[in-house]
């Protein structure tokens, strides 16, 4: 059976059709062809909605949207946990100090995007890898190369994103960490701004969605 947003849909059955007569049998014929036409009426109907607007349009995975809008700072080479403190949308997928948790098994798609800034008057750099059940995950970290500052109080700017794919078990998490050369290099948010009106910045924004089934080992 699945659930969409705005009906049931319940799976079929094959109909159990009764053993042929030694002899030809008319009324047995009908039978079997008012079995068949209600079956495949039932197939017709489940087809139609689970495709209809009412039906694969609202059909749901697990899924969730996480963001921080607060400033975040660390020490030099210290590896410290990026903060998500905001759920903006959520299905089975949720946070609790900064863990962004499943609560089903399967392949999952992470896409996080930071906003950074650094004052240092010297170029420098910032590493971000993830960890998932607090082990880091091989191969995840990206090194990112900070400009200088433009002048003295004034720093330079940069935004950075991208995605991985993830086997998860059901309740696995997944952390994001980071990592600067010099405690100058942030990751800020900032306020809304005019000259052009600009709504806020968010620190940080991850996102967390379902892609498919774990890989079946049978």
């Amino acid at each position: 059976m699945a659930t969409t947003g705005q009906l049931t849909l319940r799976s079929t059955v094959a109909p159990r059709l009764p053993s042929a007569t030694p002899a030809y049998d008319p009324s047995m014929l009908d039978n079997e062809n008012n079995i068949l036409r209600l079956y495949f009426s039932q197939l017709d109907n489940f087809t139609q909605s689970l495709l209809s607007s009412n039906g694969g349009k609202f059909l749901s995975a697990p899924y969730g949207a996480f963001s921080d809008f607060t400033s975040q700072t660390t020490t030099a080479n210290t590896a410290t946990l990026m903060r998500l403190s905001t759920t903006d949308f959520s299905n089975e997928v949720s946070i609790s100090s900064s863990k962004i948790t499943v609560a089903y098994a399967g392949i999952y798609n992470l896409q996080f995007s930071v906003q950074i800034q650094n004052l240092d008057n010297a170029p420098q750099d910032m590493f971000i890898w993830l960890k998932q059940n607090g082990v880091d995950i091989v191969g995840s970290t990206g090194k990112i190369g900070i400009p200088a500052r433009k002048s003295a109080g004034v720093p330079s700017h940069d935004i950075k994103g991208w995605n991985y794919f993830l086997s998860m078990n059901a309740n696995d998490y997944i952390e994001i960490y980071w990592s600067p050369t010099i405690a100058t290099v942030t990751v800020e948010t900032y306020a809304a701004s005019g000259a052009p009106t600009k709504p806020s910045t968010a620190s940080v924004v991850a996102t967390l969605s379902f892609v498919s089934a774990l890989p079946s080992t049978q």
